[in-house]
């Protein structure tokens, strides 16, 4: 009988794990929408567009359309200058020299340019960041905020928390393939 209790146990306790993984997961996006929607409601974005997806709390918001239809596509590579923001306006990276400098970032030791990344390999740039490029077109600036699960999640990193939820100023410079050819994509 003891044997039979102990087993129940480890077996309730197993079950429990992975609905309390599962629970959790969902209580930290619905906190990191309603830290989103707070943000948005105290620090309004002025856009010319808007796109929500509501399950998953992504936000894209666009300050200018440059109606260029170019699109990315897997594997081009990517020129965007960004700068990456807390919910609380602090800014922890940025492309821009200007803007880090303002932010007491600056690195002299770094090139202050558009990041390039190649696109849909999921390894280069964090999801939320790739998700709204997925839907900007060359020449878009826009800002989007999401959830910490398309972040960093609970990996801590230098200024930014776990489980923080995310804000990036996107601007999409353009499109291009890294090649020796084209000293302009170096």
């Amino acid at each position: 009988m003891k044997r039979i209790s102990i087993v129940a146990v480890m077996v309730f306790l197993a079950f429990a794990g992975c609905i309390s993984d599962e629970a959790n997961l969902e209580l930290l996006l619905d906190r990191d929408k309603q830290a989103i929607e707070k943000y948005l409601q105290e620090n309004p974005i002025a856009s010319v567009k808007e796109f929500v997806d509501e399950p998953t709390g992504l936000r894209v918001l666009w300050q200018e359309l440059s109606e260029s239809g170019i699109k990315p596509e897997f594997g081009d590579t990517l020129f965007v200058n960004y700068t990456g923001k807390l919910l609380n306006n602090v800014v922890f990276d940025s492309s821009i020299e200007s803007v880090a400098k303002d932010n007491n970032i600056y690195n002299p030791n770094r090139p202050y340019e558009p990041f390039a990344f190649l696109f849909g390999y999921g390894n280069q740039a964090i999801l939320g960041f790739e998700f709204a490029l997925s839907i900007m077109e060359e020449g878009d600036v826009a800002t989007t905020l999401f959830p910490s699960l398309y972040g960093y999640g609970n990996d801590e990193r230098p200024s930014i928390p776990a489980n923080s939820p995310l804000l990036f100023e996107l601007e999409f410079v353009r499109i291009g393939k890294i090649t020796s050819e084209d000293p302009d994509d170096l």
